[in-house]
C-alpha cells in the first residue's frame, strides 16, 4: 500500500511525531494506522495510544533575548493538562528548549526538537506538542525586550529602534520598554499603527456604524444629513484606530495618553528618536 502524506500527516497529528517516525512506522504496517501507532508505543516513541484524540491547549509561552538585545526568540510549548505545566520536569523541559530558542529561524525550531519532544511525552505520559517559534535578529540600530506574564500564559517581544547607541544603556529606554511590552501584554493590539489596518476590515467597521446610526435615526424618527454623518464617522472611526492599533491605545498605566505620545515624550527626555519597529504577542492556546 502507497503512504501518502495525507496518512502520516494524520499519524503525525495523532501522535505529534516527526514525519520520518510516522512514515516508517507506516510503512511496516503496510499502513495501517492502528498498528502504526502501536508500533510507536512499543518503541517508546509516543505516549499510549489514548493520548492520540488528547487536546494540547495547556503549557508554557516562554522567550530568550540574548545579552547584548541584538536578537530574541519566543516560544510555546503545550501539554494536555496545568497538572504537567506546574511539574519541575516539564518546566525545566521549557527552559532547555528556550536556551535553544536562538538557534532557530522563526517557525523551524518544531522539526529540530521532534526527537526531545518524543523523549519528554514518554518521560511525563502526557501529550506534548511544540506549537510555535519566533526569532527576530535587530534590524539597524536598536534593541528586543521581552516580557512573560501570568507564569507563561503570555509572552511578547518588541523591537525599538533608535537613533544613538548610547541609548540603549539608558535607564529611562529601558524602562520604556519594559513598559511597552507589558503595555503589549495587558492589551493585545491587532495592528501596530492605523497604515496596517486591512481596507476591507475599515470599511466593514465603517458599515457597522453607519447601520447604528440609522438605526438611531430611525427610533428618534430623524434623519441627519450626510455632511453631518461623514463627520461623525471620522471621530469614530479615529475611537477605532486607538482601540486595535497599539501606537494609538491608551497607554496601559495611564490611559489617557496615546502610547505615541509616551514615545514621543519619553524620546525628548533622551534627545533621541524612538520608534517601535515591530512587536509580537503569544497567548497560550490562541
Amino acid at each position: 500500500m502507497a503512504i501518502t502524506t495525507a496518512m502520516i500527516k494524520e499519524l503525525r497529528d495523532a501522535t505529534s511525531l516527526g514525519i520520518a517516525d510516522c512514515k516508517k512506522a507506516l510503512e511496516e504496517t503496510g499502513g495501517d494506522f492502528e498498528a502504526a501507532v502501536k508500533i510507536l508505543r512499543e518503541k517508546g516513541a509516543a505516549v499510549a495510544a489514548k493520548r492520540a484524540s488528547k487536546e494540547a491547549k495547556e503549557g508554557m509561552v516562554a522567550a530568550n533575548v540574548a545579552a547584548d538585545a541584538q536578537s530574541g526568540a519566543m516560544i510555546e510549548v503545550n501539554c494536555e493538562t496545568d497538572f504537567v505545566t506546574r511539574n519541575e520536569d516539564f518546566q525545566a523541559f521549557v527552559e532547555e528548549l528556550r536556551g535553544e530558542a536562538l538557534n532557530y529561524e522563526t517557525d523551524a525550531m518544531a522539526e529540530g526538537v521532534a526527537k526531545k519532544i518524543e523523549d519528554k511525552m514518554a518521560s511525563i505520559g502526557e501529550k506534548i506538542q511544540f506549537r510555535r517559534n519566533v526569532k527576530w535578529t535587530v534590524e539597524g540600530t536598536g534593541s528586543i525586550t521581552s516580557y512573560i506574564h501570568m507564569g507563561g500564559k503570555v509572552g511578547v517581544l518588541v523591537e525599538l529602534g533608535f537613533e544613538k547607541p548610547e541609548t540603549a544603556e539608558n535607564a529611562v529606554f529601558q524602562e520604556l520598554a519594559r513598559d511597552l511590552t507589558l503595555h503589549v501584554a495587558a492589551a493585545a493590539p491587532e495592528f501596530l499603527n492605523r497604515d496596517e489596518v486591512p481596507a476591507d476590515k475599515l470599511e466593514e467597521e465603517k458599515s457597522i456604524m453607519r447601520a447604528q446610526m440609522k438605526a438611531e435615526d430611525e427610533e428618534k424618527g430623524k434623519s441627519r444629513p450626510e455632511e453631518m454623518i461623514e463627520k461623525i464617522l471620522i471621530g469614530k472611526t479615529n475611537k477605532f484606530y486607538s482601540q486595535i492599533c497599539f501606537l494609538e491605545q491608551g497607554f496601559v498605566k495611564e490611559d489617557k495618553v496615546p502610547v505615541q505620545d509616551l514615545i514621543a515624550a519619553k524620546s525628548k527626555e533622551l534627545g533621541d528618536t524612538i520608534a517601535v519597529k515591530r512587536y509580537i504577542r503569544y497567548q497560550l492556546g490562541a
